[in-house]
C-alpha cells in the first residue's frame, strides 16, 4: 500500500526528548515500511525514517529562532501532500485539525488521528468536517455529542524491545514525574504529593514558553535540589533509567488525558503509575494490577503504601500485551484497508493490501 504519513513540523521524527505524537509517528511509519508498504514521510528535515522523507524546511520549528510564521511551513506541508494525493491509496494525518480543509479537496482517503483533546476552536472546524474519517486513541478521547465519524480506537503504541525492564527500584528510593511541566500535567501536585509524604521526587521534562511562568511562580520555589529536583529534558535512554528505577511514577493530571505515553513507558520499565482517574488513565492502567487510579492528593499518598504489591514484570507484560508497536500498526493497517475497500467499492471494485503488510 502507498501510504503518506503527515507529521507536526514542531518536533523531529522521532523526538529527541518529548513528543509524543512524534514518537508515535515515527513508529508507525518504520514498522509499516518493515511490512512492506510503500511509505513517505513529511516531517521536518532532520527526521529519521526507514521511510521516504519529504521536508518543506530543514529542521525542527522548535530549534529554529528564524522562523517567526510557523503556520506558513505548516501550509507549506499540506499543500505539498495533497499536490501529490494521486501518488498515494491513502493519507494519515497527525496533524489535528489542520489537514482536514485540504483533504476534502482530492479523491485519496485521509484519516486524521486525534492526538490532542478538543477546544472550543477547534471544534468548530472538527464539526465542520465531521464526515471524514477519525481515529481515537483512546475511547474516553471521543466526544459523541461532536458527531464525528470515528472509525476506531487504535492505542498509541512504543518498541518494547527498547525499553530496559528494571525488576526493582534503586537504593535510595524515589520518585519520578516525566512530562511536559504544565499545570494539566499536574507537575505542582506532584511536588504537593512529595512534600507531604517526604519522598525524593525528580522531575523531567520541557517547559513550553507558555508554561514559563507557571514554572517560575508554581514549581521552582519548591525545588530545592534535594528532596525535590528537576533535571531538564531527558532523551529516550534517561527517560527509561530514570522511571525504571523509581518505585513508581506520577501522573496526577487536570485533565481529560488523550492517551499518556508516559504512563506505557513507564510500565515498559516496569515501574508501576499512580494516575488521576480522568481521560484515558483508566484505559491504560490496569487498577491494582500495573498501579492505581486516583481522585485526590490523599489517595496518592495512600496508594504510595500499597505500591510495593505491584508486580513490576506484571507492569511489562501488560504493555507487551496491549500497548506494542503491532498491535497499534494491526489496528492502522485495518483502518487503511477499510478507507481503501470503501474507495473502490464506489467504483464496483476491490483491493486488498493487508496481505502484503502482513508479510514481515
Amino acid at each position: 500500500m502507498r501510504i503518506a504519513q503527515i507529521a507536526p513540523l514542531w518536533e523531529r521524527v522521532p523526538p529527541p526528548t518529548y513528543g509524543g505524537t512524534e514518537l508515535v509517528a515515527s513508529l508507525l511509519t518504520d514498522e509499516l515500511v518493515r511490512r512492506g508498504h510503500e511509505v513517505t514521510l513529511f516531517a521536518s528535515g532532520d527526521s529519521m525514517t526507514l521511510a521516504a522523507l519529504e521536508a518543506v524546511h530543514p529542521r525542527a520549528l522548535r530549534l529554529d529562532d528564524s522562523v517567526t510564521e510557523y503556520g506558513i511551513y505548516e501550509m507549506l506541508q499540506l499543500s505539498t501532500v495533497y499536490d501529490r494525493a494521486d501518488e498515494f491509496d491513502v493519507i494519515h494525518s497527525h496533524m489535528g485539525c489542520s489537514a482536514l480543509p485540504y483533504a476534502k479537496l482530492v479523491k485519496t482517503p485521509t484519516v486524521h488521528t486525534m492526538h490532542g483533546i478538543f477546544t472550543p476552536d477547534n471544534e468548530r472546524m472538527f464539526t465542520h468536517a465531521k464526515r471524514q474519517p477519525f481515529v481515537s486513541i483512546s475511547h474516553s478521547q471521543r466526544e459523541p455529542r461532536l458527531g464525528l465519524n470515528c472509525v476506531a480506537t487504535v492505542y498509541n503504541g512504543i518498541d518494547t524491545d527498547s525499553y530496559t525492564f528494571y525488576p526493582q527500584p534503586s537504593d535510595p528510593p524515589y520518585l519520578v514525574f516525566l512530562g511536559r511541566l504544565s499545570p494539566e500535567k499536574g507537575t505542582h501536585l506532584a511536588i504537593e504529593i512529595a512534600k507531604r509524604t517526604g519522598w525524593h521526587l525528580k522531575i523531567a521534562g520541557k517547559i513550553d514558553p507558555v508554561d514559563v511562568e507557571y514554572y517560575e511562580t508554581a514549581l521552582k520555589p519548591h525545588i530545592d535540589g534535594t528532596q525535590i529536583e528537576y533535571l531538564g529534558e531527558a532523551n529516550h535512554q534517561q527517560k527509561n533509567a530514570l522511571m525504571g528505577n523509581a518505585v513508581a511514577t506520577l501522573f496526577p493530571i487536570t485533565w481529560r488525558e488523550p492517551f499518556g505515553l508516559v504512563m506505557v513507558e513507564s510500565m515498559a520499565s516496569g515501574t508501576p503509575v499512580i494516575a488521576m482517574e480522568l481521560g484515558s488513565t483508566s484505559e491504560v492502567i490496569a487498577h491494582g494490577e500495573t498501579g492505581f487510579l486516583c481522585h485526590s492528593v490523599d489517595e496518592f499518598v495512600a496508594a504510595l503504601d500499597q505500591v510495593p504489591a505491584i508486580d513490576r514484570r506484571a507492569c511489562r507484560e501488560h504493555v507487551v500485551n496491549h500497548f506494542s508497536v503491532q498491535r497499534m500498526v494491526d489496528g492502522y493497517e485495518a483502518v487503511y484497508q477499510q478507507l481503501v475497500d470503501a474507495r473502490f467499492a464506489q467504483n464496483g471494485q476491490s483491493r486488498s493490501f493487508v496481505s502484503l503488510g502482513k508479510n514481515r
